[in-house]
């Protein structure tokens, strides 16, 4: 039997979710989908138990699919799509218009869950979008807010800071186990539910790879496959993914399963995982039995130990989830972002000074009434000034004092960029802790995650801060180098 899972009151989702990014590979090259078709096959989904179904803004006509199959059945669906506006300043009335645009496409007066996806934390508007998401909840279009590709440190930011999240979507396989260090037990402590995808990475962890030979990366059939690959890559390569392939393969076997159907399982039972994405190519192949027998057995102590001897010979895929579309080696079909933007604006305005500076401002209450910028630039040196966890009128964070220091260091990339540096520039930073013995290390902790790989000289010290609600103060200096 299916299992499911509440992720908000109102949302019951099968734990198994049927994911339609792959209805934009099939329009890929100007291809037509026949959609009344598309729908249609969504029925035997929903027959065996799967009545969640994934999918975005941006996964071609997947929303209109999913529409015409609501307007057309009386089976109770869940439909999860995604928000993932352009980087810049995001409006209430541009969310609005988003919201509206989803409603229409899935021919519903309430979105299910609506998750939302930042391209870049360096600019705080991020939190406008989910404040305004927020308003369109509580006027009754949106059932329950999700987030997708984030990391920890800004899950921890947006939950510290009172915004009701209920679920984090995030890459997740026997390859890319990253949701396991930090961000699933951060998540399942708040509430949060992880809901996993790529977990059959693109159709690699099956029968179909065992034992075939390397492929041609260049030459892939699908972007799934593509933006997989490097994934493998990434691990170690396809040796190492093999000798994993064949251990998977005897746990599935073992079983009567399919190797897809053990790797799926792997990861629905990690500790605060709600469900896991498993993509379908609606009116070209169908994996429904295979899908729905997830549930029919279980692992055993032997069968884990197995897999997880075999998964200690891949490399771990670096960083925290979500940060192969922030960060490189850009883990995605194209290997950069050029599939999803083609440039980002500054985070902040900024404007000539006096003797050759030039003056990045965030737009602080403060910077107007005390005369200050947030950061200056003179010739290849960057000064930014001590920053709180402010964003506009607003102190960001709570009481946390880990996520005001990653909104803290978040503010000081974004003026850097801003001004044409970037984090890896800083030779120095200084922190300001208003309770050294209470939060010390909760400050250098998020210190050491942003900082550990650059290793500027720093100093932190007790100090009494303006404002009782904020518990840390940053400052930086930055050298580009040479002209």
């Amino acid at each position: 039997m299916m299992q499911r899972t509440t992720l908000a009151p109102g949302l019951e989702i099968s734990r198994v979710l049927t994911g339609l990014w792959q209805i934009a590979d099939m329009e890929r090259d100007g291809r037509v989908l026949d959609l009344d078709a598309a729908a249609q096959a969504m029925a035997p989904y929903v027959e065996a138990g799967l009545t969640t179904f994934d999918m975005a803004d941006h996964y071609g006509s997947a929303e209109l699919v999913a529409g015409k199959f609501r307007r057309a059945s009386s089976a109770a669906v869940q439909c999860l799509t995604k928000w993932v506006p352009e980087p810049g300043p995001v409006s209430a009335e541009d969310t609005r218009t988003a919201v509206e645009r989803a409603c229409s496409r899935l021919q519903t007066d309430t979105i299910d869950l609506l998750q939302f996806h930042a391209w870049t934390f360096a600019d705080p508007r991020w939190l406008d979008a989910l404040w305004h998401l927020e308003a369109e909840r509580d006027a009754g279009r949106i059932t329950a807010i999700g987030v997708t590709n984030f990391d920890t440190a800004h899950l921890r930011v947006a939950i510290a800071s009172g915004i009701r999240l209920v679920s984090n979507q995030v890459s997740g396989s026997l390859v890319d186990t990253r949701f396991t260090r930090t961000l699933a037990p951060y998540a399942r402590e708040h509430g949060v539910g992880v809901l996993c995808y790529g977990t059959v990475l693109g159709g690699f962890l099956s029968e179909k790879w065992l034992g075939a030979p390397e492929p041609n990366w260049e030459t892939l059939d699908t972007w799934s496959q593509m933006k997989y690959g490097r994934f493998i890559r990434t691990a170690g390569g396809w040796g190492v993914f093999q000798q994993l392939l064949q251990v998977v393969h005897a746990v599935a076997q073992k079983h009567g399963v399919s190797i897809a159907t053990v790797a799926s399982r792997w990861v629905l039972d990690q500790p605060g995982v709600a469900g896991v994405i498993v993509g379908a190519r609606l009116s070209h192949s169908q994996h429904v039995g295979d899908t729905a027998r997830i549930f029919a057995f279980a692992m055993d102590d032997a069968d884990r130990s197995a897999i997880a001897a075999a998964q200690a010979a891949l490399l771990p895929i670096p960083g925290d989830c979500g940060d192969e579309y922030r960060t490189p080696p850009y883990l995605t079909a194209s290997g950069d972002l050029s599939h999803h933007l083609s440039s980002f604006p500054a985070p902040f305005s900024t404007r000539p000074g006096h003797d050759g500076r030039t003056l990045a401002l965030s737009g602080t209450v403060w910077e107007p009434m005390a005369g200050y910028s947030r950061a200056v630039r003179k010739g290849q040196r960057i000064h930014v000034s001590g920053t709180t966890a402010t964003h506009g009128s607003r102190a960001i964070g709570g009481t946390d004092a880990a996520a005001q220091t990653h909104f803290c260091i978040d503010k000081i990339a974004g003026a850097l960029q801003s001004l044409g540096g970037r984090l890896e520039d800083v030779v120095r930073s200084r922190v300001f802790v208003s309770n050294v013995n209470r939060d010390w290390e909760a400050v250098a902790r998020a210190h050491g995650e942003r900082f550990g790989h650059i290793l500027p000289a720093n100093t932190m010290v007790e100090a009494h801060l303006i404002g009782d609600e904020y518990l840390v103060e940053i400052e930086v200096d930055a050298d580009l180098g040479p002209a």
